[in-house]
């Protein structure tokens, strides 16, 4: 089963000091002021926090998922996931909630070591 607009809205808000707020027409989703998550117009796919380094090795390996926009992606850490192409809710919690961890203040981050996978 796809994953949809609305498991965007449910996971990205269950997580710490997360808010929703919209920007340019589309809901954007924030911690600590900046965003982490932005849902596409036409809720078909999201736009995700993601180091430049990492985004052709991406989308070279899952095209199908993986994509920026030409032009408009290309200076930012950025890269955008068609929702179709998740396998489940499960990996779009994981793909949101590294983009929260790479967008989170690090005293939230310390304060939630669940998401982090260390515990100490």
């Amino acid at each position: 089963m796809a994953t949809t607009a609305q498991d965007v809205r449910l996971i990205a808000l269950s997580l710490p000091d997360s808010s929703e707020k919209l920007a340019w027409g589309m809901p954007t989703f924030r911690v600590g002021g900046k965003i982490f998550v932005a849902l596409a117009d036409d809720d078909t796919s999201i736009g995700v926090k993601c180091p430049k380094e990492d985004r052709a090795e991406l989308i070279a390996a899952e095209p199908e998922k993986f994509f920026v926009r030409p032009g408009h992606d290309d200076n930012y850490a950025w890269i955008r996931v068609r929702l179709k192409a998740l396998a489940d809710a499960t990996e779009l919690r994981s793909i949101l909630t590294d983009s929260w961890l790479q967008a989170a203040p690090k005293r939230l981050i310390a304060a939630h070591p669940e998401l982090t996978g260390t515990t100490d």
